[in-house]
C-alpha cells in the first residue's frame, strides 16, 4: 500500500491538487453552473471519503479539502493547459510510486468526479455540455498511460 509518506511535499501536493484541479478543467469549460458544479465537487469527495478503506492511497487523497489555486491563471484555456498538464504530472508520480491498482483508483476516481461536476448543471437542456465532454476527453488523455 501506498501512502502519503512515499511523495515529498511537493510531490504530494501534485496528486493531491489532481482531482480538484479536473473539477475545475470541466467546470470552465462552459457557462452558467459554477456553484452547482463546485458543490458536486465536494460531494464526489464526500462519497469518496464515505468508502473509506478500499485504498489508503485514495482515503489520504480524500481526506485533504480539495484545493486549487484558480486565481493564478488569466483564462479557462491556460487553466486547461496547466491543469491537464499538472493531471499528466500527478499520473506519472502515480506510475513510478504506487501501485497499478492504486493509480487506476485514482484515475477513476478523477474521472468520476469529472463526470459527476459536469452533470451537475444542465447546458441547453443537455445532461452534458459537448464543450464538458470534450473536457472530459482531455482529461481521460491526460491520464491514459501512454500508448493506450
Amino acid at each position: 500500500m501506498t501512502t502519503k509518506a512515499a511523495f515529498t511535499p511537493e510531490e504530494w501536493t501534485v496528486v493531491l491538487e489532481g482531482p480538484p484541479t479536473a473539477g475545475m478543467i470541466v467546470i470552465t469549460a462552459a457557462h452558467g453552473g459554477m456553484v452547482r458544479e463546485t458543490i458536486a465537487m465536494s460531494k464526489a469527495f464526500a462519497e469518496a471519503r464515505a468508502q473509506h478503506g478500499e485504498s489508503e492511497l485514495l482515503d489520504e487523497i480524500v481526506a485533504a479539502k480539495p484545493h486549487v489555486d484558480h486565481t493564478r491563471y488569466h483564462s479557462a484555456e491556460e487553466l486547461k493547459e496547466h491543469g491537464l498538464g499538472h493531471l499528466r504530472d500527478a499520473d506519472a508520480l502515480l506510475e513510478s510510486k504506487a501501485t497499478p491498482e492504486e493509480r487506476d483508483d485514482y484515475r477513476r476516481f478523477v474521472l468520476a468526479l469529472a463526470g459527476r461536476v459536469a452533470a451537475a448543471h444542465k447546458e441547453h437542456g443537455q445532461e452534458v455540455s459537448p464543450a464538458e465532454t470534450a473536457a472530459i476527453q482531455e482529461i481521460t488523455a491526460a491520464l491514459s498511460p501512454a500508448g493506450s
